[in-house]
């Protein structure tokens, strides 16, 4: 038991993190009935999708579950509405300041961690009332901070800054990395792009079987001028690069962009044209798993690396 299994009443400190076009009810309760904490991404989803989605992880688990809000979602009231009238346990905030929803979230009883890049951004949020904050390194797949802090730098500065739990992301698909995480500082990990590989995952399974196929640098962050992202290489990733070699400003690259492209990639498994959100720990995974299987997985690695190093 630590601050983190405390703070979310689960057996293991494992966070499957609530990603865009894969994490919908079906993968997040199978990590919270293996142990772990299951999240619904919300940040692909309407708020009806979201409704179904947190009525079904309910009847598909009896354990503690939460949703990811991007707090720049258009429909943000919408969303956290939902969460508070379906009782939604806890919350992970992210891509915006968390000093507006936390009291509104926390005066309904539930448990809010935020998402930071930056120890000036976990102060921030600490200060706004949040119980636990994710140190996410720029090695992740998806949005990411401008900083660029990697994993191994972002979590003790994290740490240093605040008294609350530091969970750990960016980089993290095996216990053996967990255990890195936790010599940090860190109380937990959130794990993205390990669980995107899974059976439950609800991404293409042309974009899983690209997951397994990648190799160290076939990611970059890209899209640096609008909300950095790192992606898989493919055309669109090359359009991007063009553009923005040649100085394309912000307009040119949201044109660039159009709408829909995440959606196309990850979801319809459109692998050339589509947006291929993945992280640099994608280079280590190269099998399809069960959901349930990786959570054991990460905690007897884990527990089996801090005995080899204790022995």
């Amino acid at each position: 038991m630590n601050r983190i299994t405390q703070l979310f009443h689960i057996q293991y400190p494992i966070i499957q993190a609530g990603m865009i076009w894969a994490s919908g009810w079906k993968l997040a309760s199978a990590v919270s009935n293996a142990g772990g904490l299951g999240l619904i991404g919300a940040g692909s989803m309407y708020p009806d999708t979201l409704r179904e989605h947190i009525r079904k992880c309910k009847q598909a688990t009896d354990k503690p579950f939460g949703v990811n809000i991007p707090l720049l979602y258009p429909d943000i009231n919408q969303l956290i509405d939902i969460v508070i009238e379906e009782k939604v346990p806890i919350v992970f905030t992210s891509a915006g300041n968390p000093k507006t929803w936390t009291p509104i979230l926390k005066a309904a009883g539930i448990t809010v961690v935020h998402v930071v890049s930056s120890a000036f951004f976990a102060a921030k949020s600490e200060a706004a009332g949040v119980d636990a904050v994710v140190a996410e390194g720029f090695e992740a797949g998806g949005h990411n901070g401008r900083e660029e802090t990697t994993t191994m730098v972002l979590i003790p500065a994290v740490c240093e800054q605040v008294k609350i739990p530091v969970i750990a992301a960016g980089g993290i698909g095996s216990g053996k990395a967990m255990t890195a995480a936790f010599a940090l500082g860190a109380e937990g990990v959130q794990v993205g792009s390990r669980f995107v590989a899974t059976p439950e995952a609800s991404s293409h399974e042309q974009f899983k079987q690209a997951i397994i196929d990648a190799k160290e640098g076939d990611t970059m962050l890209t899209m640096k001028k609008l909300t950095p992202v790192r992606l898989l290489k493919n055309n669109f990733f090359q359009s991007v690069k063009e553009a923005e070699d040649k100085g394309a400003d912000p307009e040119i690259l949201k044109t660039l962009l159009g709408r829909a492209r995440a959606k196309a990639g990850m979801f319809e498994g459109n692998m050339e044209e589509g947006e291929l959100e993945i992280g640099q720990v994608s280079a280590l995974i190269h099998t399809l798993k069960p959901a349930r299987e990786i959570v054991i997985e990460i905690w007897e690695e884990f527990n089996q690396t801090i005995r080899q190093l204790n022995s």
